[in-house]
């Protein structure tokens, strides 16, 4: 009987050790796709927001949410380069604590930036009037600041304790095992709190007061935008709660069931996590007319340039650069006027509610 035991014990163990292997493995293949896409989607709506379109309060929401997203994923390759090696911490101590700081802040950044933005839009349908006369760029990029350095001091608690961890030749970057189950219990709450519950719950109600507003005002329309507005809801709900679940589970995973459940689930929840930072700009950004607009605009002038290189290169630098500032101008002559400072309208995913609000 207790041969029998054994055997079970053993094969349940074998069992688990494959799924641990299989899920690493899968999780090591999504990490380089996330940082693929990651980089190359934030890159672009850094370009499009910082250089092609005019500078309004949505654009510094979105280029602030798309920096903080940008160096989300590109400090991955961290780990990346470590969870193929078996977790294996290879960049000595200061690099272990900068990259979980890094990580942390803009976690907490985009995030944050999130809530402001589901705010402003809440703001600028509800309070019509309002928004118009007192939503300013300097006031965004004003709590754009606040909003990093709010980020920096919460993460910087869990990068203090942050440390290297030698065990049987190998070294791996992890909380150390002197810490208490207090102090890990207060970290993983305050940043399930702050980090979460908190954004989400403002989220949630900020788009259930747009929703009311949007119907109110089209009753026997669905714009794309109401779509939109679920799937922002849901993706922040489904890539960040796994990630604070697996934190708790592992505060008791003092038995060896709950410790297999971390080991298969922690991976899987840090891929939802970083994943968030890839649905962000296509939930926000990508699916705007006014975006699409400019960016092909961008790449319309950069292919014209290109083929146009052996004509133009027989031209001095004078003609050449006002060839660019035509072509330029009349891109952006085909693009709609906008009202420095502020922006009454929602143009970005709400681009089908700008006339609500106007109204």
């Amino acid at each position: 009987m207790e041969t029998d035991n054994t055997t079970s014990s053993e094969s349940q163990t074998s069992g688990v050790e494959v799924a641990v292997k299989y899920i690493n493995t899968l999780s090591l293949v999504l990490y380089c796709l996330i940082f693929i896409m990651g980089t190359l989607g934030n890159g672009l709506v850094i370009y499009v927001t910082g250089f092609r379109m005019k500078r309004t309060v949505n654009s510094v929401w979105f280029l602030n949410l798309a920096l903080a997203d940008f160096l989300f994923t590109v400090f991955l390759v961290f780990t990346i380069v470590s969870h193929s090696r078996g977790n294996q911490w290879d960049f000595g101590p200061f690099m272990c604590k900068l990259n979980n700081f890094v990580s942390l802040v803009n976690m907490f950044a985009s995030v944050f930036l999130l809530t402001a933005i589901s705010l402003d839009r809440c703001l600028s349908i509800w309070v019509v009037v309002w928004a118009h006369n007192r939503r300013t760029v300097f006031k965004a990029q004003l709590t754009c600041v606040i909003i990093w350095v709010a980020a920096m001091i919460c993460s910087t608690p869990n990068a203090s304790f942050r440390s290297i961890w030698q065990n049987n030749g190998s070294t791996m970057c992890v909380y150390p095992s002197t810490m208490t189950y207090e102090q890990k219990w207060i970290i993983y709450t305050f940043r399930c709190v702050v980090g979460f519950v908190i954004p989400f719950l403002v989220i949630l109600t900020s788009y259930v007061a747009i929703a009311v507003r949007a119907n109110r005002l089209q009753r026997n329309r669905k714009p794309k935008s109401r779509r939109i507005i679920y799937a922002v809801i849901l993706a922040f709900f489904i890539c960040w709660l796994p990630f604070h679940v697996i934190s708790f589970i592992e505060l008791k995973s003092s038995n060896e069931e709950l410790w297999n459940v971390v080991r298969i689930g922690a991976p899987l929840a840090g891929c939802l996590a970083f994943l968030n930072s890839c649905l962000n700009p296509i939930l926000y950004v990508f699916m705007c007319d006014e975006f699409l607009k400019k960016l092909k605009q961008s790449i319309c002038l950069v292919l014209e340039s290109a083929l146009a290189e052996d004509h133009l290169s027989f031209m001095s630098s004078r003609s050449l650069s006002s060839h660019f500032s035509r072509i330029s101008r009349k891109s952006d002559s085909t693009a709609p006027t906008e009202r420095k400072g502020t922006d009454a309208s929602l143009t970005f995913t709400e681009c089908k509610l700008d006339t609500l609000s106007t109204e």
